[in-house]
């Protein structure tokens, strides 16, 4: 599976950091995200519903696990 086979919440470990497809943002679950107040500790899976990248305005569903490329 390549890395941008993976988007979405499905299947994330609470702890996997997450990436944007489209800018690289990262979403660490540990820092949480200071520009839509998630407190540290959030899973990516546990994001609210209006959640969007906080560069880029992309939606969860273009976020794939970081590391998961070959």
């Amino acid at each position: 599976m390549s890395s941008f086979e993976n988007f979405g919440r499905a299947q994330v470990e609470d702890e996997t950091s997450m990436e944007c497809g489209v800018c690289w943002h990262v979403y660490d679950p540990a820092k949480g995200d200071d520009v839509w107040q998630v407190a540290p500790g959030t899973p990516f899976s546990a994001l609210p519903e209006d959640w969007r990248c906080p560069n880029c305005d992309a939606p969860p569903s273009k976020f794939m696990r970081l590391g998961d490329g070959s």
